[in-house]
């Protein structure tokens, strides 16, 4: 634990430069004391640092020095596949695991490569969570990734989004296949299964992380089904989920400024059928547009974010629907 921690030191002034003892303290989530042994012992085994004094010093590399200690393990190789997400990388418990394999790519480049690699940190950042919405509270999820990884079934109490009369919560043994996260909230698709062998017979179902209660990683192995692509499957079940969703349609008038807003107050799918068709405009300027909606009163939610600037013209419910709420609203606010 300790020399790794002190190939991190390393590589973190290789790759920064001058970094105060708090800074590196605060990196590697230890205590300045610990850091001031670091570099003690990195000084004793011949390792060219220097201490700076005074409230613009700190610690740093000899200029020109460089490690080729940069050998990376398993994990660390693993975490790569996070990178640009941290956030991510933090819930499934490889926040540090991901750091120090950057930190040791980073060192691995030559000099241009490096400095390049490090300004496309500086200007670029992925941020998945969507906007204005708290992230899922997710205490399984360690536990979910680890049983995906090894290939073990998960035995797990869920509770059910929708139960149609049903028992909220039910008991499942599934086959976990992958994990997807989908602004900032994360999904298993797995396969249920009763038996330890079922899981090519039956057919993958997608689970909310969040809703998994309780979680128990069986000591079963499982053989994932032949050629299982979870880019592809999931590519196909958000499309067959939007096409079940949007099985209606509204006839709308939309003004200049309601085109204008509509990428922002529409949902994405309504927002891009109306980017993308060639409507007609009348001599104001609105245009006539037929949009995919999902129900009355889905629809009515989503077009009164755009108040006057939007006219129903069909199918009826939706427009006595509009108009009823007008009305609701001329009355509470009398001139």
């Amino acid at each position: 634990m300790r020399a790794s921690r002190l190939l991190s030191v390393l590589l973190l002034l290789q790759n920064r430069g001058r970094l105060t003892a708090r800074e590196l303290a605060d990196e590697l989530e230890v205590s300045i004391r610990t850091i001031y042994r670091d570099m003690d012992a990195l000084s004793a085994s011949g390792v060219p640092v220097y201490a700076d004094r005074g409230p613009d010093g700190g610690y740093s590399l000899l200029e020109g020095y460089r490690t080729h200690l940069t050998g990376m393990t398993a994990d660390e190789a693993d975490a790569l596949a996070l990178s640009g997400m941290p956030e991510a990388a933090a819930e499934l418990g490889l926040g540090r695991v991901l750091a120090a394999a950057q930190l040791k790519v980073q060192a691995a480049l030559p000099g241009e490569l490096s400095d390049r690699a490090g300004r496309i940190a500086e200007r670029f950042h992925l941020d998945a969570p969507g906007w204005f919405r708290e992230a899922d509270h997710v205490p399984t999820l360690t536990g979910v990734a680890d049983a995906v990884w090894n290939q073990r079934m998960l035995r797990v109490r869920y509770r059910r989004w929708a139960t149609g009369g049903r028992e909220p919560e039910v008991d499942r043994e599934l086959a976990p296949l992958g994990l997807v996260l989908k602004a900032g909230t994360w999904y298993l698709v797995a396969v249920p299964s009763s038996e330890s062998d079922a899981a090519t017979d039956a057919e993958p179902r997608t689970y909310r992380v969040a809703r998994i209660l309780e979680l128990e990683t069986l000591d079963v192995r499982f053989d994932r089904p032949e050629g299982f692509d979870l880019w592809k499957y999931w590519h196909q079940r958000t499309q067959e989920l939007t096409d079940a969703l949007y099985q209606a349609e509204a006839t709308v008038r939309f003004s200049p400024r309601a085109l204008e807003l509509a990428p922002v107050l529409l949902r994405p799918h309504t927002a891009r059928a109306l980017a993308e068709g060639s409507w007609p405009t009348d001599e104001d300027g609105w245009v006539r547009a037929v949009i995919p909606i999902e129900s009355i009163a889905h629809a009515r939610s989503e077009l009164l974010a755009l108040g006057a600037e939007v006219e129903v013209l069909g199918p009826p419910a939706l427009r006595e629907q509009m108009a009823e709420t007008a009305r609701t609203l001329a009355s509470l606010y009398p001139v």
